[in-house]
């Protein structure tokens, strides 16, 4: 895929001091189109979608706002909490509306793992299969989403 004048423009949007302080790219000096490649990639080889991966994000999102702001259990293995913090952020892929400041912390019990993500996080990954850029401090593996939520792929 080749990086054209639109995904120029997401890009600069992406950029530290633009819409967040440290931006979205991390140390990242690739392409947008090509950071994007190679998480889909990862995510084809991890057998799932983003899609299925943004479901299951919204789901323990969903889940633990019964909490308010503190962790609940969420299928038996789980704890789940949701703290909102007071503004809105867009896209910088652009779209309608803007998304809440709302984090999303995830344990999985079973594993000793947990994982912490965003609203802006669920739309990223599942309208753009976007992960934030390498060396970004909110950059989120697809293996560690797939691993912590137990996101079921192709073959469960």
């Amino acid at each position: 895929m080749k990086q054209t004048p639109e995904y120029d423009a997401i890009q600069h949007q992406m950029e530290p001091g633009i819409i967040t302080l440290d931006g979205f790219l991390g140390t990242d000096k690739r392409h947008l189109v090509d950071i994007l490649a190679s998480d889909d990639v990862k995510v084809h080889q991890l057998k799932v979608t983003h899609q299925a991966i943004a479901s299951r994000m919204q789901y323990f999102r969903d889940a633990g706002l019964d909490g308010l702001g503190q962790f609940i259990t969420v299928d038996g293995h789980f704890e789940v909490c949701v703290d909102s913090v007071r503004g809105k952020l867009p896209s910088p892929f652009g779209g309608p509306g803007m998304y809440e400041k709302v984090n999303t912390t995830v344990r999985n019990l079973s594993l000793e793992r947990e994982i912490t993500y965003t609203d802006l996080h669920i739309h990223f990954v599942g309208d753009h299969g976007f992960y934030e850029g390498a060396g970004s401090p909110f950059r989120i593996e697809p293996a560690d989403l797939v691993a912590v939520l137990e996101v079921k792929g192709d073959d469960d």
